[in-house]
């Protein structure tokens, strides 16, 4: 019984004293959670070459309520080799980081590690850390991997997948082409083309509609884009090269168009003296001389003409058809027209064409119907009768 009341006696004085220090305020609490941070990146082992500069974007990620201010360290460098923490652009040695938020361009802070391997580094694979410390003895280390060699992991290159196109003059061409970049860096490429003169290129990324003169593709990206090659009116025939390039601080890649005009095509329906007007008499064949010519530079074969004159007129060629006609060239060929019985006396319009499978040409000629001579002369001749009869008339009777 003496032991019970001791046990009671006992705590009896703990919990006096549990309500004392509750009241003084100096009673301990719970500790408030320590945040946990972590650092990560997407590719912590890259390959590059002696010299280069390179970039890993970094992630954070903060567990705790209020988020944390973190420090950021580059622990580990080997030796010459030099780099620092970039937040917008800018040298940073903390980022706040969002609770239970990992950064990115949408949420969050942004912060990167740039890293310059020297020169004179050797080839071989290197190790890094980098160290995030959110204070309280909460930190994190990310161990880097790099390994230089001067051989790349592969070229970057500028393709096109048809390079070689043809078509007649007065054809816009259009390439679809690439840029793969395969760098361990973002590269922004100018692109330029040595078209012959006259010609015009322009550079349009795929998706867009405007025209560009630089295009930025991303380590180990690749862009596609439109390249529109429109040759001048008077090209002639033959195969012309268009070399393009687009240069980056790293790259100068090249890439050759070749474009075939298979031809200009072109005709003219004319008169020896460029008239396009005669007379014409109803009921009654007149001819005219016309002039088919091959304006082009390609030879034109299986010509036709054809005629659109007013109804029940007849129209009919010497030849209608023209079998070659080369380039340059002028072939003579006699339209006969014959207007209607009773046409009436005016002028008309005979159009004329020739045509073939690629070019065409048409030419309207002024045709005026006139009266027949020989109804004036014999109109004029009755004229003179009439007259003389009654001149002998008034002669012989006159005087009566």
């Amino acid at each position: 019984m003496d032991y019970k009341k001791k046990m009671n006696k006992g705590l009896g004085i703990l919990a006096a004293a549990a309500v004392t220090a509750m009241l003084s305020g100096t009673m301990p609490v719970c500790a408030a959670q320590t945040p946990e941070v972590d650092m990560s990146t997407d590719y912590p082992g890259i390959t590059v070459k002696a010299g280069e500069t390179v970039s890993f974007p970094l992630d954070f990620t903060c567990v705790g309520e209020e988020g944390c201010d973190v420090s950021l360290l580059a622990s580990s460098l080997p030796e010459n080799w030099s780099g620092y923490f970039k937040g917008d652009n800018k040298e940073i040695t903390k980022i706040h980081v969002k609770p239970e938020n990992a950064a990115s361009a949408e949420d969050g802070a942004q912060a990167s590690f740039s890293l310059t391997v020297p020169s004179e580094a050797a080839d071989g694979t290197y190790e890094l850390e980098l160290q995030a410390d959110a204070g309280a003895g909460n930190a994190d280390t990310l161990t880097l991997e790099v390994t230089v060699s001067q051989e790349e992991s592969g070229e970057s290159a500028f393709t096109s997948e048809y390079p070689q196109q043809q078509g007649t003059s007065g054809t816009s061409f259009s390439f679809s082409a690439n840029i793969v970049n395969n760098r361990s860096t973002n590269q922004t490429y100018s692109l330029a083309a040595e078209a012959p003169t006259g010609w015009q290129v322009t550079f349009t990324p795929s998706g867009e509609s405007a025209n560009v003169a630089n295009l930025s593709v991303d380590a180990g990206g690749s862009q596609g884009m439109t390249i529109g090659v429109v040759p001048p009116e008077e090209v002639e025939k033959g195969e012309y090269t268009i070399p393009c390039t687009a240069i980056s601080a790293s790259d100068t890649l090249n890439l050759d168009l070749t474009v075939e005009i298979t031809g200009t095509y072109g005709m003219e329906v004319s008169t020896p003296d460029g008239r396009l007007s005669f007379d014409a008499y109803a009921d009654k064949d007149s001819t005219v001389t016309l002039n088919v010519t091959n304006t082009g530079n390609v030879d034109l074969s299986n010509i036709n003409l054809t005629s659109n004159a007013p109804t029940d007129w007849e129209v009919s060629f010497s030849e209608s058809t023209i079998d070659v006609l080369e380039a340059g060239a002028t072939t003579a060929v006699t339209a006969t027209v014959k207007p209607v019985e009773n046409a009436v006396t005016g002028d008309y319009v005979v159009s004329i064409s020739a045509r073939n499978a690629e070019t065409s040409a048409n030419a309207d000629f002024r045709v005026s119907v006139k009266t027949s001579t020989t109804w004036g002369i014999a109109a004029v001749a009755v004229i003179v009768v009439l007259i003389c009869a009654l001149a002998a008339i008034f002669k012989k009777y006159g005087r009566r």
